[in-house]
């Protein structure tokens, strides 16, 4: 029979077995782990060193917080005129205004190769991260690494992102557990998720390496190569503002970020009825952006306005991005017409 010291010192063993067998169901140590020995004989059949992949994924830290941040990214509803306060700031428009002039020739060849203005790819890198001042607080290789192992729905796709991941490091030469991006693994001054990275990087200053992270020259044509691989239209509107009714007419599906699927003769049957000449047939993305007072923003998106939600899959991330672009464009004409003196009126002189 055991005394109390006895039964003591077996419980205390119990929850020493139990805090080990926690801590290894978190751990990514590919000999505990089928499935994350699995990941690794497949990149290992790819021709990715064994050695190098169990030591990446022995490094690789369970986060609670990447899956806390994926739980809460549904939250709640942001108003229009909330998430453009976001965005839309004086400090950020000129920020974009100085990162173009910083780096000119690399968005006039973007332009010239991909059709997509300097002011576009500069409101991306914005919205991203402030023109690559924040490009993220986790480790890439943790966030994925978690999210492929543990999230409950979107594991096969985490997993995808996490082998695409180590494949561009070892491609590369970077050690993966040096850099840190999102919470769901986006990475460098534009945020590419690592298939994203794979698919459309590009080496802009042709120094041999796609380096998404430090050099803001390949994330200026890489930005540029992704809206022109998703049918970026050079020259083509994004969006038409469009006068409407105070309530939402109930036939109409607003804000989908799905190709135009509404034509012109439809929304004016409900009373949405875009400024400019449009053609009756044309089909277009009807979007309704709500303000506190209740009232409604009408526009139609087109194509292009389309095109930015490959990039984020919301209609307020498209809409604000166009707006900063917008603003920057602004900006830049502005500083870009010369003042008349004080006084000079030789213009309206006789």
């Amino acid at each position: 029979m055991q005394g109390p010291r006895g039964l003591a010192v077996i419980a205390g063993a119990g929850l020493s077995l139990l805090a080990l067998a926690a801590e290894a169901a978190l751990d990514f140590d590919p000999a505990r782990h089928e499935a994350v020995g699995a990941l690794v004989e497949e990149l290992a059949e790819k021709g990715i060193e064994r050695d190098w992949l169990e030591a990446a994924m022995r490094d690789a830290d369970f986060q609670q917080g990447v899956l806390d941040a994926m739980a809460g990214a549904a939250e709640r509803h942001l108003r229009w005129d909330e998430y453009r306060e976001i965005f839309l700031q004086p400090e950020r428009i000129s920020r974009g205004v100085a990162f173009i002039e910083a780096h000119r020739d690399a968005f006039d060849r973007a332009e010239a190769e991909y059709g997509v203005p300097p002011e576009m790819i500069a409101a991306i890198i914005g919205v991203e991260t402030s023109y690559g001042r924040f490009t993220g607080r986790h480790r890439v290789l943790d966030s994925l690494s978690t999210l492929a192992f543990h999230h409950p729905v979107r594991g096969d796709f985490f997993r995808g992102e996490l082998a695409a991941f180590l494949e561009i490091t070892r491609e590369q030469g970077v050690d993966p557990g040096s850099l840190d991006g999102s919470y769901a693994g986006a990475m460098g001054y534009p945020q590419f998720i690592p298939t994203s990275y794979r698919a459309y990087a590009v080496d802009f200053d042709g120094d041999g390496i796609r380096d998404l992270w430090t050099n803001p020259v390949d994330a200026i044509g890489s930005v540029g190569n992704y809206f022109a691989e998703h049918g970026w239209r050079p020259g083509a509107p994004i969006y038409h503002d469009a006068e409407g009714p105070g309530d939402l007419p109930g036939r109409v599906e607003f804000n989908q970020t799905r190709p135009p699927y509404a034509d012109i003769a439809t929304l004016a049957g409900v009373g949405i009825v875009p400024r400019g000449e449009l053609a009756v047939d044309r089909e277009v993305v009807p979007l309704a952006l709500d303000f506190e007072d209740g009232a409604y923003r009408y526009r139609v998106g087109h194509r292009n306005f389309y095109v930015i939600t490959r990039y984020n899959h919301s209609h307020l991330y498209a809409m604000a991005v166009t707006e900063l672009a917008e603003a920057i464009r602004d900006a830049r004409a502005l500083e870009a017409t010369p003042l008349t003196p004080p006084g000079d009126d030789s213009e309206g002189a006789s």
